[in-house]
């Protein structure tokens, strides 16, 4: 009779405690979705797009892979092609060829220095930038502007015959000159959504303006 008495409060302290433990477990479970629900609602993209001379109001989280450095990168190739008259399929192959040769980073290097590689006459290769261009494209300063280097290679691009009826990472390869003209297609769909997503509506003068609208 005594043993018995002795074990039903230690029953009673595992029931209270399990009681615990599985409201602690679903409290977690209630926390966590909210966490994530929340954060789902933070990093969604904006349906309508960003503006692409507002480089603070692009996505933390980034824009299919690319993100910071790598959006005003891929936003200074949008602005120069549309400034030299091409649409959203000359946009979408330059921001492809960039990058398939430095994911979208104005590199200070390029294949001599990670990986030996040489040009066709055993010289040493001397890729630099976003576009990886080479000394013959122009002086170091203008390959490592972003701008600069995205108006030679659209220049460059438009001289291509029929460059619009090529695939697109073939009109890039007849640009650039490398050995394999399907490297740039494996960059299309993100190229594509960077672009789309960097051709939001940005906000007129007078709506940005402090004080606009209001009563004269």
């Amino acid at each position: 009779m005594n043993a018995r008495r002795r074990r039903r409060p230690s029953r009673r302290r595992t029931r209270r405690r399990g009681l615990r433990v599985a409201a602690v477990t679903i409290g977690a479970a209630i926390l966590a979705s909210g966490v994530l629900a929340v954060l789902a609602l933070i990093t969604a993209p904006r349906p309508e797009g960003y503006c692409l001379d507002q480089p603070e109001a692009y996505p933390a989280f980034g824009i299919s892979g690319s993100r910071g450095e790598q959006l005003e990168n891929a936003a200074v190739i949008v602005r120069t092609a549309r400034e030299l008259g091409f649409a959203r399929d000359g946009q979408i192959i330059g921001v492809m060829a960039a990058m398939g040769e430095s994911s979208l980073r104005n590199i200070d290097h390029g294949d001599w220095e990670t990986s030996g590689v040489t040009n066709p006459d055993g010289s040493r290769t001397t890729s630099i930038g976003l576009f990886q261009q080479q000394e013959w494209w122009g002086s170091t300063a203008e390959r490592m502007d972003p701008a600069t280097a995205s108006s030679m290679f659209f220049m460059r691009l438009g001289r291509v015959p029929d460059w619009r009826s090529l695939e697109p990472s073939h009109a890039i390869n007849r640009v650039q000159i490398n050995s394999d003209r399907e490297h740039y297609a494996r960059f299309a769909d993100d190229a594509a959504a960077v672009v789309d997503a960097l051709s939001g509506p940005c906000p007129t003068p007078s709506a940005s303006r402090p004080g606009a609208g209001g009563a004269h």
